[in-house]
């Protein structure tokens, strides 16, 4: 986070951040400009993206504060961004937006390392009072796991100079675990984390599923083992 000051200029009378860096990535481009140009009067240093990929490239240069990310992206789903995200290691609070807003759709966003969840059409100034409040809740950033690197585009893992493809599925129990460095996930959360929202999922399941994800990484050189903690779950590292 950069900046906060108490004010009671402007239209806020609360806390207000001063200087923190947005990104935006939302397809509509009419949309998209509204955000820019209201952020921007907020005094948010604001970058707008169009799809996932142009996201995950443009926060390799400076991870923002916040972020608000439209889950229908034309090249991928927002919730495999925000997981590729989480697994380089950023905690910074992200935002969904969404024009689904059944509860399976809510629960996923909240599953795949969403913040908060807003459905279209949405009020602007409820929007900020969101971003306002996750952003005093920011927590710092940590590193990303031996160099792993998720591509939700291409649903790839990346670590040593080394790639490999991985089902939408494995990527979602991937993502889950990676995002958690060294802890201890457990199955329901990884079941929560990379099935739709009241699934049944077979213990057997999540065990070929992972046993998969262990084959693949084998090829990368150096890339972080899936260990089993018997009886609760998994942990990476």
């Amino acid at each position: 986070m950069r900046c906060y000051e108490n004010s009671d200029a402007g239209r806020h009378t609360e806390d207000t951040v001063i200087s923190a860096k947005i990104a935006i990535v939302e397809d509509d481009a009419d949309l998209r400009r509204v955000l820019l140009e209201s952020l921007r009067e907020e005094e948010f240093e604001v970058e707008a993206f169009g799809t996932g990929a142009e996201l995950l490239a443009g926060v390799e240069q400076e991870a923002p504060d916040a972020l608000v990310v439209d889950i229908g992206l034309p090249d991928a789903d927002g919730r495999d961004v925000v997981q590729a995200l989480r697994a380089r290691g950023m905690q910074a609070p992200i935002l969904f937006l969404t024009a689904r807003d059944a509860l399976p759709d809510r629960l996923s966003g909240f599953s795949s390392g969403g913040d908060d969840y807003m459905t279209k059409p949405f009020a602007l100034d409820e929007l900020i009072a969101r971003l306002h409040a996750l952003l005093r809740r920011a927590a710092p950033e940590v590193p990303e796991v031996g160099g792993m690197r998720l591509d939700p585009t291409a649903h790839a893992v990346s670590c040593g100079g080394k790639s490999t493809r991985v089902t939408p599925t494995e990527f979602r129990i991937l993502a889950a675990l990676v995002a958690r460095p060294g802890e201890v996930v457990r199955r329901r959360e990884l079941i929560q984390a990379a099935w739709p929202y009241g699934a049944i999922v077979h213990d057997n399941t999540l065990d070929a599923y992972l046993a998969r994800l262990r084959r693949k990484l084998r090829e990368l050189d150096g890339s972080p083992e899936i260990s089993t903690v018997h009886g609760v779950g998994y942990t990476l590292g």
